[in-house]
C-alpha cells in the first residue's frame, strides 16, 4: 500500500488496527452508525500493514493533534509559529494545510481566550442579540461565567435568544467579530455559520451556578414555558446518573419504582448499570439482574420513557434540597 494514496478512511482503519481492539471500542461509542459501518469494512479489507505504514499513519495524527492543540491554544497563527519552530516552515505548512483542510475555525477565537470579566468589557452596552451571538460560539463553562456578570432581566433575554437562535449571516458575524477584537483571525465560512439553538443554552446552563440558571429559567418561563421545559428535559439525562454521588442516587433508588429501574438499564452503559448496582444492597442488585433477564425484549420508546420518570424524580429531588446534581465542576453536596 502506499501511503500517499491512501484516503482518510483507510488511515482511520489502520490508527483503529494501530491502537488495539479495546482503544478502538472506547472510539466506536463516539460514532454514529454509518461511521462504525464504514471503518468496520476499512478495517476487514485490511491485509498486512507493514511497520513503515502504521508509523507513518501514527505520524501524521500525532502531528494533528498537536497542531489542533495549538490551535485551541493560540489560534492559527500561533500553531504556525510554534510548528515552524519545532519542524520547519514547509512541514508545518504541510500539517495545517491537512488539518485546515477538515477543521472548521470557529469565530471569536480569541474572545474564547479571554477572562470573563474581560469580556464583558468587550460586549458591555451591546445589544441582546449581539451578546447572544458571541456567548453561543463561546466554550459553554466560558458563557456560563460571562452570563452571571450580567444583571439578571439581561441574562434571562440573552438566554432566551440563544435558544432561539438557528443560524447567522457570516458578514454579520465577522462585523461583529472585527469591532470585538480586530487582532482575530477567526476562519469565517462562506456559508452561513451555525451557532446556538436550545442545546447550546443547555451546555451554558449545565456549568452556570444554581442561582443564575433558576433565575433564567424563572423568568424565561414567564415567556416560553414550552422552551424551557425542553431546556430543562435535555439538562440532565438518565446517562448522567453517573454524576451524583453514592448518597443522592441512594435517595433516588427509594423513589422510584424497581420496574422502571429495570426497563432504565435496559440500554444503559456499564458505567451506569455499575453505579446503580453498587448503591443497592446484594440482593437487591441480585432480583433487579433477574428482572431484566426474564423481561425479554422491549419497546425502545418503554425504555426511554422510564429514563424520563427517573429523570423526573432526580428533578424532583433536587428542587426539594435533597440533593444537588454538580454543576460546572462543583463537588456535589447532600443535604
Amino acid at each position: 500500500m502506499d501511503y500517499n494514496k491512501l484516503t482518510g478512511k483507510q488511515k482511520a482503519a489502520i490508527l483503529l488496527v494501530a491502537m488495539g481492539p479495546d482503544v478502538s471500542a472506547t472510539v466506536f461509542k463516539h460514532l454514529n452508525d454509518e461511521e462504525i459501518e464504514e471503518l468496520t469494512l476499512e478495517i476487514a479489507n485490511l491485509r498486512s500493514v507493514e511497520k513503515e505504514l502504521k508509523d507513518q499513519v501514527l505520524e501524521e495524527f500525532y502531528e494533528l493533534c498537536q497542531a489542533h492543540d495549538y490551535i485551541n491554544q493560540g489560534g492559527i497563527e500561533y500553531a504556525r509559529e510554534v510548528l515552524e519552530k519545532a519542524v520547519g516552515k514547509e512541514r508545518a505548512n504541510s500539517i495545517l494545510e491537512r488539518l485546515t483542510a477538515t477543521l472548521q475555525v470557529r469565530p471569536f477565537d480569541a474572545i474564547r481566550r479571554t477572562d470573563p470579566s474581560q469580556l464583558m468589557n468587550f460586549i458591555h452596552g451591546e445589544h441582546p442579540q449581539t451578546i447572544a451571538m458571541i456567548m453561543a460560539y463561546l466554550q459553554p463553562d466560558q458563557a456560563a461565567n460571562a452570563l452571571s456578570y450580567l444583571p439578571p432581566e439581561v441574562q434571562a433575554d440573552v438566554s432566551n435568544r440563544i435558544a432561539l437562535m438557528d443560524r447567522t449571516s457570516p458578514d454579520i458575524v465577522k462585523e461583529v467579530e472585527t469591532v470585538l477584537e480586530r487582532k482575530m483571525s477567526a476562519i469565517v465560512s462562506n456559508e452561513y455559520a451555525a451557532a446556538g439553538g436550545i442545546q447550546s443554552i443547555v451546555n451554558i446552563l449545565n456549568f452556570a451556578d444554581r442561582g443564575t440558571e433558576k433565575n433564567i429559567l424563572d423568568r424565561l418561563e414567564e415567556k416560553d414555558p414550552e422552551l424551557v421545559e425542553e431546556i430543562r428535559r435535555r439538562m440532565f439525562v438518565f446517562e448522567d446518573i453517573i454524576l451524583l454521588s453514592d448518597r443522592a442516587v441512594q435517595v433516588v433508588l427509594r423513589q422510584v419504582d424497581t420496574h422502571d429501574i429495570a426497563l432504565a438499564l435496559k440500554t444503559a452503559s456499564e458505567d451506569v448499570e455499575e453505579k446503580i448496582y453498587r448503591n443497592m444492597s446484594k440482593r437487591a442488585a441480585q432480583m433487579l439482574k433477574e428482572d431484566i433477564e426474564f423481561m425479554g425484549p422491549v419497546r425502545l420508546r418503554e425504555v426511554e420513557d422510564a429514563q424520563q420518570r427517573i429523570v423526573n424524580v432526580i428533578r424532583q429531588l433536587e428542587d426539594s434540597g435533597e440533593i444537588i446534581i454538580a454543576r460546572g465542576g462543583e463537588g456535589e453536596v447532600i443535604v
